[in-house]
């Protein structure tokens, strides 16, 4: 567990306990608070790995210090992009709108990635872009693309070993979507992945999983 959580009661007297008494092992705790060490078990192993307690064998527990603020930015720390990046949706240059608006509903994405013939970043196409074009006076099947999208190098990108945080923050910072993840090539950048705020929120739901 990962999460800055809610402790109960007892977790909150075994915090103080070895606070006062650390290190100190988990049959003294028990001792103090008339409980079996089994009864304890459970406690602690939460507050182990939530990061509120250390351990550490034939010595026993010690309190790190760190409060329920610090013990979630440390761990947002450790979200990467690799861990958590979708699947990219591509179209060519040479695409129609139309053909962009269809892709777009088929995949269920707000954020499509134009690539050239070496089929490397060279735009994007957000939904707005998208709605533009469809209220003006151009036919959207002959209407390339490459005419409405966002081009390089006005994109906002990621590489898979870049923090998760960071990458919200420029989400936020220049109130868009999506970026794509990409990777830098002698010819250009290959989009390898993207990160939506829907990833975002998904890998900052996922520090409240135990299992994570």
């Amino acid at each position: 567990m990962v999460r800055t959580i809610e402790l109960n009661k007892r977790q909150e007297k075994i915090l103080e306990i070895v606070k006062g008494n650390g290190p100190i092992t988990g049959e003294n705790i028990a001792e103090q608070l008339n409980l079996t060490r089994a009864t304890l078990r459970p406690d602690l192993a939460i507050l182990t790995m939530a990061g509120f307690l250390d351990a550490r064998p034939r010595v026993g527990y010690f309190y790190t210090g760190k409060s329920g603020t610090q013990l979630l930015t440390e761990n947002l720390m450790k979200l990467y992009v690799r861990d958590f990046q979708a699947v990219p949706v591509v179209v060519k240059e040479q695409s129609t709108v139309y053909e962009a608006i269809v892709t777009m509903f088929l995949e269920d994405v707000g954020t499509l990635f134009v690539v050239d013939d070496s089929v490397c970043l060279s735009g994007v196409l957000s939904r707005k872009d998208l709605l533009r074009a469809s209220i003006g006076q151009q036919d959207l099947n002959t209407l390339p693309v490459n005419v409405i999208m966002t081009r390089m190098p006005n994109i906002a990108v990621c590489e898979k070993d870049d923090l998760l945080i960071d990458v919200a923050k420029n989400l936020l910072e220049r109130q868009i979507d999506c970026v794509p993840v990409i990777k830098k090539t002698a010819k250009g950048f290959e989009v390898t992945g993207r990160v939506t705020k829907t990833t975002i929120s998904r890998a900052f739901v996922s520090l409240t999983d135990d299992d994570h």
